[in-house]
């Protein structure tokens, strides 16, 4: 390729995302920090996403003995570790090739595929091992779902989406030719997703490309918003009715602590509504080590499961999956972890009931914090969280802020944000990269961190929000 021209067009159309130009100048910033540059803060706080563990949140020591034990077996001889942690890393060794970490796992190994599907029949009541796929994180299993929906002919290929929603399933989309077709969420119902505008969304698309499936993240993100049962059913018979695939992203599903609120899967859901939706609505469930309580993100590492897929689609889907390899072995190894963590009895459950507990209890502070903090600000309002790991509060900006980011070409809350980054050393994403109305405009940060990150956060973010409030009045 000796030209731009020679690059597929389509992926030429994908946007670069705003964020990595707010990481690249938080990496700078760091750099001028370490050289003794003066600024109004002492360090560069990023809750811009919802890495856990690069947020300052511990990793659960549970799940580290066993991948350490895995990675150097001779730690089995040691003292210092739990009986459990090495029978487990015992067990999972003997189900690696050649005993060993370093070796490919296979993707459909019996004793992977057991332990999701056992975990799935507990949640839900019932699984099929032949329905299961494990894949190196959701993002992968979604993009590969995709391109097999995608096809390319003189209508281009659909996919209802939610705003907010994920920025990097756009990309993808955009990259496959693809069209992402938007639905809104409600902002002034707390984010819910309301059937009434899927058919609106799902007409307006029809227009230009040919739809053939919804996309749902729930719990959301970045909305923070919990599906009821109700809305769950009301999903179901919207696909059912327009002969649409669902895909259910569910990575946060143990992020759920809205007081009305609990979460149930799509699947569940769809197996109680009974026939006929039970045995016709095609469903791709997806899940991940990277999210919630475990936040394992850098081992990329998850599952997905196929519903009422027909019989010929299933296997060439199992071709598709099967070309990736393998997932990584220590991803794998994380999945099973947290899949079946310890019980009560085992030696290492009661730090491991100690340490989610005190993730748990870090993730309802936050929420409240952020929630009061920021409905005390001026022009500043935020839904409440039920939820995953995010807040997208909204931004009333003044019209001269409005005014200056358009004169430097940049989205308001884009601006906002960069402001916010070289005044207040804290950087958060600009709601345009999630999706909003137009004329709306948000910013979103990570609940994801400890209590001390985030009171700092909600100082810095108060002082400046004070301030640029001023300065553009």
């Amino acid at each position: 390729m000796s030209a731009l021209h020679e690059i597929n067009q389509n992926v030429r159309n994908i946007k670069p995302l705003v964020s990595s130009v707010l990481t690249r100048r938080a990496s700078q910033i760091k750099e001028e920090l370490r050289q003794g540059a003066k600024k109004p803060y002492k360090d560069v706080i990023d809750i811009c996403w919802d890495d856990s563990h690069r947020a300052g949140v511990k990793p659960l020591s549970f799940v580290r003995q066993v991948l350490a034990t895995c990675i150097y077996p001779q730690l089995m001889k040691s003292d210092r570790l739990p009986v459990d942690v090495k029978q487990r890393a015992q067990t999972l060794l003997r189900g690696c090739n050649g005993g060993s970490v370093g070796s490919y796992a296979d993707t459909d190994t019996a004793e992977m595929i057991n332990s999701i599907s056992a975990f799935i029949k507990r949640r839900d009541g019932g699984a099929s091992a032949g329905d299961i796929y494990v894949t190196p994180g959701s993002l992968w299993s979604l993009t590969t779902f995709l391109t097999a929906l995608v096809n390319r002919g003189s209508l281009r290929t659909g996919v209802l989406t939610p705003v907010p929603g994920h920025c990097t399933t756009i990309s993808v989309l955009t990259g496959m030719g693809a069209v992402a077709a938007p639905y809104h969420l409600s902002e002034e119902h707390g984010w819910e997703l309301n059937v009434e505008e899927l058919r609106r969304a799902l007409e307006s698309a029809q227009r230009t490309c040919n739809p053939v499936a919804l996309y749902i993240i729930n719990p959301g993100s970045p909305s923070g918003h919990v599906q009821s049962r109700a809305s769950i059913q009301e999903v179901i018979r919207f696909v059912s009715e327009n002969k649409l695939f669902l895909l259910a992203n569910e990575v946060y599903q143990d992020c759920v602590y809205g007081e009305k609120r609990g979460f149930v899967s799509y699947k569940r859901v769809l197996g109680e509504m009974g026939p006929p939706f039970a045995d016709t609505v095609e469903l791709a469930s997806f899940h991940s080590v990277s999210k919630g309580l475990t936040g394992e993100s850098g081992l990329r590492c998850g599952y997905v499961e196929l519903v009422n897929l027909d019989p010929a689609v299933k296997r060439c889907m199992a071709t598709v999956f099967s070309l990736n390899n393998c997932a990584p072995t220590m991803g794998q190894i994380a999945l099973d972890l947290m899949l079946n963590p310890p019980q009560p009895g085992d030696p290492s459950y009661p730090l491991y009931e100690m340490e989610t507990q005190n993730i748990w209890n870090m993730l309802v502070h936050n929420v409240k914090r952020a929630f009061e903090v920021i409905n005390g600000l001026p022009n500043f309002c935020c839904q409440a969280v039920e939820g995953g790991t995010f807040t997208f509060p909204r931004l009333h900006l003044p019209p001269k802020a409005i005014q200056r980011a358009k004169d430097m070409g940049l989205e308001p809350d884009t601006f906002y944000c960069i402001r916010l980054l070289e005044e207040a050393g804290l950087m958060a994403g600009p709601g345009c990269e999630n999706g909003q109305k137009d004329g709306t405009y948000h910013i979103r940060f990570s609940i994801m961190t400890t209590e001390e990150t985030m009171e700092e956060a909600l100082r810095r973010l108060s002082r400046f929000h004070t301030q640029f409030t001023k300065d553009f009045a």
